[in-house]
């Protein structure tokens, strides 16, 4: 656990700008094509490290490896767990993020290129019993962020990985008996991953979008239909962290980060008790993107769980502007008035390697939100950082 016991300390939700020539290597071991294992091995190693640097130098405390070595945030999963083959399919989703805002906004939707992995769409399948099998990838991530972070002060360190639900998303079940069995199925594979990253001596960030996001993939769904729903993932997910010290885990939610209206984001006070059920020390949440900045106020009659602290979002990935440092300062400090200013990190309101317009963008607003969690702590203590 860390808490701002002296200063606001300023973290981040997840992934990192990738130099090009990495991203090329990436993509094509996830797409099945030809690459040069030696050749991406070292560059991996050499990229953490640059990355960890440039976390530094803007002013981030608690760092990550910039999720460098995985083609994104959820699909990197499907190299690690075994049990399911992949079918001729298309490039949408099992269940998709957009569905509810696509039925309200459908020329917007139409007119958006959609991306996808080179190679023909596939839809995966689990046909048999999952298992993790991603132990050599993980390894090479542990040992890479570790050299990295050799020499190297920082205040803490943490590693990310998906939650089962978010898990569940892409893949369709034809193997086990039920969604519940499904889901739970995928924690006990999803275990390994996370028992590994606490072993290695990280903080384990679980990446949780399915939380909320889960309301937006089933847009036929009533708001107490769909919180028996995200019971079953919220269980799932505490089966998968069973026999980790809650101050181990930090738990980030978003409603998605895809560019798009979010017209139909289910509120965070109608979810804020699932969240606090899941066993972490640390919640991280979007809170300053135009859909969910105003729920601050959800924590004027909402506590922390004992012991827990809160990462507000106080800059966004909706947007390339570079939030000002006043603005990243109020932000904080409401949160601090609210929950306690030892309780309270700066953080992102998600990954912003993929999702801003230029990896100097992403710098810019790091170095931002420092200086906000400067000015904030000036306030809040009285005196600089």
């Amino acid at each position: 656990m860390f808490y701002s016991r002296e200063r606001i300390l300023v973290t981040h939700a997840g992934s990192l700008p990738r130099p090009p020539d990495l991203r090329a290597m990436v993509v094509a071991k996830s797409a099945g094509q030809p690459y040069d294992a030696a050749a991406l091995d070292r560059r991996l190693k050499e990229a953490v490290a640059e990355t960890v640097r440039l976390q530094k130098e803007n002013g981030i405390d608690i760092v990550n490896d910039g999720e460098l070595s995985k083609f994104n945030f959820t699909d990197y999963v499907r190299e690690r767990i075994a049990g399911y083959e992949e079918r001729p399919g298309s490039d949408r989703r099992r269940l998709d993020i957009i569905a509810r805002d696509e039925r309200k906004f459908p020329g917007y939707f139409a007119a958006l290129p959609r991306a996808r992995a080179p190679g023909l769409p596939k839809q995966p399948v689990c046909t048999g019993p999952l298992k993790y099998v991603g132990q050599a990838d993980l390894r090479r991530d542990l040992d890479n962020f570790r050299a990295a972070l050799d020499g190297v002060a920082v205040v803490g360190a943490y590693l990310p990985a998906n939650t089962p639900g978010t898990i569940e998303h892409w893949v369709a079940n034809e193997y086990y008996k039920s969604d519940e069995e499904f889901v739970f199925a995928i924690a006990d594979a999803i275990h390994e991953e996370y028992q590994a990253i606490v072993d290695a001596g990280f903080l384990l960030q679980i990446d949780d979008p399915d939380l909320p996001d889960g309301w937006n993939c089933l847009p036929d769904i009533t708001l107490p239909e769909y919180r028996k729903y995200a019971e079953i993932r919220v269980a799932a997910l505490n089966h998968a962290l069973r026999g980790i010290p809650r101050e181990k885990v930090r738990l980030h939610v978003c409603w998605g980060s895809f560019h798009g209206p979010h017209y139909d984001d289910i509120p965070l006070r109608d979810i804020i008790d699932l969240i606090f059920r899941v066993n972490a020390g640390s919640y991280s949440i979007e809170a300053s993107n135009p859909c969910h900045e105003h729920e601050w106020r959800v924590f004027e009659n909402v506590k922390l769980p004992d012991g827990a602290t809160l990462v507000p979002g106080v800059v966004g990935h909706c947007s390339d502007f570079i939030e000002h440092p006043d603005l990243v300062a109020e932000r904080l400090v409401r949160y601090a008035n609210l929950v306690g200013r030892e309780n309270v990190l700066a953080g992102t309101d998600c990954g912003l390697g993929t999702r801003v317009g230029h990896p100097s963008i992403c710098w810019a607003k790091f170095a931002a939100m420092a200086e906000g969690a400067r000015r904030a702590t000036k306030i809040l203590w009285g005196r600089s950082s």
